[in-house]
């Protein structure tokens, strides 16, 4: 049985007011901490909030075991092939030949708690332009084929990262619809042997082929290493906070049309 937890700033609120948190909340919680007698095992609101929490569980476990995609993508140009699972812990394996942009697939994972397997091999001897462009489709891909139609999501994500004096914001919606407005001025040319503007470009293969209306703002900082590495923390940390299920929504579409458009979905 899933136990209960009403903040204890509520008890002095009347009964009926209290029985209504409860039953629009399912917040979970210890049992010692149930101090309205309205919660007590065996109660109204104890039936009823176990059934209320029974469908928000079964849903959320549906909802949880199909948000994983896997794209191999394979041209001329580029090998690569990515697997990602939206509730995941954080673990990340990637070797795309671009050390730069490993680093920063690690961000991606690690603050959005996503799990994310990515190997890839292209023609780096070139330039990383292919590999890096063809990275971001592939995990754009995977990361439609995660959400599906999005039910039961928060849709809408937002995030202001700092590090050290680099300030970035990142606003985002799993719309369904492609847009992405970049606003990054990175003060030097190559990060290592990374081309910054490349930064640019693996977002807008993200945002397209995933569908999401994604907003990058650099509110300050002048070290572009800083910089691109705050970008990147902002947009996991707002990915994780738009995909992540709401309870409140128990499976529903977020939109009032009833419908997002999936990317790459015929």
């Amino acid at each position: 049985m899933i136990q209960h937890q009403i903040p204890k700033d509520r008890w002095t609120r009347d009964t009926t007011e209290a029985l209504v948190y409860v039953l629009d909340t399912g917040v979970f919680g210890p049992d010692d901490d149930l101090a309205h007698p309205l919660a007590k095992p065996g109660g109204l609101a104890d039936e009823r909030m176990l059934r209320h929490d029974q469908r928000v569980s079964n849903g959320w476990r549906e909802l949880r075991s199909m948000r994983t995609g896997e794209v191999h993508r394979h041209t001329g140009e580029t090998d690569v092939k990515v697997k990602l699972d939206l509730d995941g812990t954080g673990r990340c394996e990637a070797s795309t030949g671009v050390p730069f942009l490993d680093h920063m697939l690690h961000q991606i994972s690690s603050h959005g708690l996503l799990d994310l397997t990515i190997k890839a091999v292209g023609d780096t001897h070139i330039d990383d332009h292919h590999t890096n462009e063809d990275v971001g489709i592939a995990v754009g891909q995977a990361l439609s084929q995660a959400l599906g139609d999005r039910k039961g999501i928060y849709r809408f994500g937002h995030f202001v990262a700092p590090l050290d004096e680099a300030l970035v914001q990142v606003a985002l919606d799993c719309s369904g619809r492609p847009h992405i407005s970049y606003g990054l001025t990175i003060p030097t040319q190559k990060i290592g042997t990374y081309d910054t503007e490349l930064v640019k470009e693996f977002f807008v293969a993200v945002a397209n082929n995933s569908g999401l209306t994604l907003h990058i703002r650099q509110l300050d900082g002048v070290n572009s290493h800083h910089i691109v590495e705050a970008c990147f923390k902002a947009f996991a940390r707002a990915l994780r906070m738009a995909t992540e299920i709401d309870p409140r929504r128990a499976g529903a579409i977020p939109s009032s049309k009833g419908v997002l458009e999936q990317a790459g979905a015929n």
